[in-house]
This record gives structure tokens, sequence and C-alpha cells, in this order.
């Protein structure tokens, strides 16, 4: 079990939040009021005044209990709920034509197959007569039903909106942004992955932004994409993917060095993107003096500065970032036994024969769990290594190829290339003598 408890020297949210939507705040302030990060009552303090500026009534009432010892809503909170309550009815009535409508699958799918699915051809179509009032009013409906929390109806609402506006890029990417946020907060993660990538694609597609612009949502985009894929199980190969696209990293190095924490712990704990590390340590590297924290500092202890005391030490640090973190806490195990991974194969790459009290204390963990996690290791990777209990070593096997065996290694796929070769210097030679025919 874990003997680190959460800190406030390590949380995020702070930072974080000026790049997340009101909403997304609330799941990680909750998690900083369950770990006990900071004082209980001051987080639901800040909280109740986050939910001033929402409609989620009912929460902010419950929290003013809390708060308050129990004592009765003010009269002002208790008016915004019935004004609320009203709110509904109204924009349901004036919404109502476009209402019908979808729910006639089979009549809006012949609009879209007939490209009329769209407002001008509605409101010329004597059929239907849906007017752009209308279909604000929708919009605004479920832009309404997000605002009280009610997610699920938010994309009731919003959904259709994607089809409804695909002629109109502007509304539609305000839409998509609505779309994730909500998939988020109802934490439907399939679709929002996929919403994620529409973002992303509308974002570099948006007619008149700037560059500066794009690279501005871009970072929002970076933030709002932890939630999925942090969620998803398929996410953290996402994630390393995702920060590693050039206009993404770009954004990150600019604008969010702190998501290098994310980044690096993503990295750690998948096993299928090692090719890229260097690239990883590299911006490491590049971003020391705007960020640095025990993460980034465990990668440049081990693979730059080959610091296994530093690593060691470090490694103890990254225990405490990861339950302070919302986003990471779930993932603590899996990172201690990654990261223990990394000093073992770093270390047998530079040692044949090694003492398993010293490798013990390189990883952290107590002498007899040390061996048997060697032990496992060895034996489910296969490792060319065997243990020496008598004098409580680990021998490793000769890893280093033969000269021979590089060779080989280098040459094997000679002959196809040298015919590639071929070819090509016989197909540049055809053009050149079918273009000097023709000059002729």
């Amino acid at each position: 079990m874990s003997s680190a408890t959460p800190s406030a020297k390590y949380d995020l949210t702070h930072t974080l939040s000026p790049f997340l939507d009101l909403h997304l705040m609330f799941p990680a302030m909750q998690f900083l009021v369950e770990n006990k990060v900071y004082a209980a009552a001051d987080l639901q303090r800040a909280q109740l005044e986050l939910l001033k500026t929402t409609n989620m009534v009912d929460y902010e009432m419950e929290l003013h209990a809390a708060v308050s010892g129990g004592a009765a809503p003010p009269a002002a909170m208790t008016a915004k709920r019935d004004a609320l309550g009203a709110r509904i009815p109204e924009l349901e009535a004036a919404c109502a034509p476009l209402r019908k409508l979808l729910q006639d699958d089979d009549e809006v799918l012949r609009l879209q197959e007939e490209g009329l699915f769209n407002p001008a051809a509605l409101a010329e179509s004597t059929t239907h007569a849906i007017t752009e009032a209308n279909i604000a009013a929708y919009q605004a409906l479920g832009k309404f039903h997000y605002d009280c929390g009610n997610y699920a109806g938010a994309l009731e609402h919003l959904t259709p909106c994607c089809a409804l506006f695909s002629t109109d890029e502007e509304r539609v990417y305000h839409v998509l942004w609505g779309r994730l946020a909500a998939e988020i907060l109802s934490r439907d993660w399939d679709a929002a992955l996929e919403s994620v990538t529409a973002v992303q694609k509308a974002i570099d597609e948006k007619p008149g932004s700037t560059e500066l612009g794009k690279m501005q949502q871009r970072t929002w985009l970076l933030h709002w994409a932890l939630y999925v894929f942090f969620n998803h199980p398929a996410g953290r190969d996402a994630l390393v993917d995702f920060f590693f696209q050039q206009r993404m990293l770009e954004a990150l190095q600019v604008n969010a060095p702190h998501l290098l924490r994310y980044f690096a712990t993503a990295f750690v704990i998948n096993k299928r993107r090692r090719n890229m590390l260097k690239d990883l340590v590299r911006v490491i590297q590049q971003l020391r003096h705007a960020y640095d924290d025990p993460v980034t500092q465990f990668l440049t202890c081990l693979y730059v500065d080959i610091d296994f005391q530093g690593a060691q030490e470090k490694l103890a640090e990254c225990e405490a970032v990861l339950v302070s973190d919302f986003f990471l806490h779930s993932y603590r195990a899996e990172f201690m036994e990654n990261a223990r991974m990394f000093i073992f194969e770093t270390y047998c790459r530079i040692h044949q024969k090694i003492d398993i009290v010293t490798l013990a204390a390189k990883l952290n963990m107590a002498e007899d769990e040390a061996e048997r996690w060697i032990v496992d290791l060895v034996r489910n990777a296969r490792l060319d290594a065997k243990i020496d209990s008598q004098n409580n070593h680990v021998i490793m096997g000769n890893t280093q190829r033969t000269v021979h065996q590089q060779v080989i290694e280098k040459t094997k796929d000679l002959a196809t290339r040298t015919y590639v070769l071929t070819r090509c210097l016989q197909d540049q030679a055809a053009e050149k003598k079918a273009a000097a025919g023709g000059r002729r």
C-alpha cells in the first residue's frame, strides 16, 4: 500500500483552471475535498462561488446548507430555482416545431439525403416552416440543460445540431465544444474520444482564425482531453500520440508546459511508445526552465544524468505527486511498477553483476520485495539473467551483439534496398529518355 498522502504542494488545479470549462472544474474540486488536499470548508465555499454563475441551483442549495450548518437557502436562491423551472417550458414551446420534426427519424433522414436538413431549407419548407427563432431556441434549450447540470439532456439537443448546422462551420464549431464537454461530464468516453478528434479538425479548419488563435484553442483542447485520455481504456496510448503531434506540441511548449506532467506519466505507464523516449526527454530538457516536477525530474535523472540515486529519490516524490493529482491518482501503482522497470532496465544496461540489496535501494523497495519483483520480472520478461541467491546477486547475460551479428542485422535487407535503388535509377533514366524524345 502507498504511504504517500495527497499534498497541496503538487496540486495543479489552479494552474489548469484557466483552460477548463466551469463545469469541468467540479469533478476536480470534489477530488480535492474527498482527499483532504485543502480544508473542506474552504473548498466548499469556493465551489459555492462557482455555482452562482451556473444554473445548478439544487447543488448550490446543498452546498449552502453544508457551509452554513444547515441554514435555509436565501430568498434569492429560491427565486432563482423558481425562475429556472419556468424557463424550460418557455424554451420547449419556442422550439416545438423543430422538436416535433426530430421525433420523426425517417423524415429527418430523408431531408438529410436530399440536402434539405439545414436552417435555410427548413425555413423555406411549406411542410415544416421551421424558423431561425425555433432553431435558436432549440440550441438554447440544450445550453440551458448543460448549465443546469443535465448533461444527458444537453447531448440530446446538441447532437442533432451538428447535422443541422453542417453547412455553417462557425455554429458547428461551438456545438462540437459543447458536445465534448457534455460527453466528458456524462462519462461517455468512447464518444468523447471521437469528439476530441472532431474538435481538433474543426480548429485546424476554422475559417478566419489566426494561427495564434488556433494555438490558444489547441491549448484548451489539450486540457479538456486529459479527462478523456485518463479515463478511456485506450487513452494513454492516444495521449502520447496526440501530444506528440507537431501543432499540439507547439501549443504545450508555448502555453502549457505544466502538461508535461501528464505527458511524462502517460509515457511511463505506456509500454508501446518506448521508441519515443528520446523525443520526450528532449522536450523535458527544453522546457526545464518553464516547468519541473518530480515526474519530469525522474526521467531527467535516469536518462540524462544517469543518476540512479537521484532517480530513486524522485521516484518516492512521484508517488506523492500522483496521489495528489485528480487525473493521475488511479495510476499510482501502475506508474511505480513501470518506473521501477525503467530503473532496472537502465541499470542492467551498464552492469553485468548487480547486488540485490543495492538494487532494492534504487527501486525504493524492501530487499525481499525487490528480490521477488526481480524474479518475477526475469521469468515473465524472459530476460537473459539469473539470480545468484547465495551471493544475493543478479547476473546479467551477455546482451551485447557480436560484430558478426551486427553486420548481419544491418545487411539483411541489402538485396532489397539495392533492387529498389536500381529500379529508381531505371525509372529516372526512362523519364529522361522520354522527355528528350518529346523535345524532338
